[in-house]
């Protein structure tokens, strides 16, 4: 046998062993930064449908990034307005909770070391006197002088 007739080893099952194409990812074909990949891997290997189509895992890590993307731009912003530059479990909560959809959607899950929202009772916080406070003009010295004529 020649030499050049002979296939090399190690070319993964392919003959001659030219120069292999790049493999493009489905995560950089969806433009996603989610493993497409490893979404499907638990799709099938979590058993929830005896079959997987091959745009189910995109759509799902697709929707997986938009969600993980919002909170964490919620909580970003809940870190800047208490000035600092991590985002911890605390901002989370705030974020999460501030948001009408996002606490509809993880209105049963609790976020460890994320404390509670601030609120007061309006009950508990002490009565003004509106009446009083109403009836009575702000500055004193301008209510006794008359007005002044023409």
């Amino acid at each position: 046998m020649d030499a050049s007739t002979k296939t090399k080893k190690g070319a993964g099952g392919r003959k001659g062993g030219g120069p292999r194409k790049k493999s493009v990812t489905r995560s950089v074909r969806a433009g996603l930064q989610f493993p497409v990949g490893r979404v499907g891997r638990f799709l099938k290997k979590g058993r929830y449908a005896q079959r997987v189509g091959t745009g189910a895992p995109v759509y799902l890590a697709a929707v997986l990034e938009y969600l993980a993307a919002e909170v964490l731009e919620l909580a970003g912003n809940a870190a800047r307005d208490n000035k600092k530059n991590r985002i911890s479990p605390r901002h989370l909560l705030l974020a999460v909770r501030n948001d009408e959809e996002l606490g509809k959607l993880l209105a049963g899950v609790t976020i460890a070391y994320g404390g509670v929202l601030p609120n007061i009772n309006p009950v508990l916080l002490p009565k003004r006197k509106e009446n009083a406070a109403a009836s009575t003009p702000k500055s004193p010295s301008k209510a006794k002088k008359s007005p002044k004529k023409a």
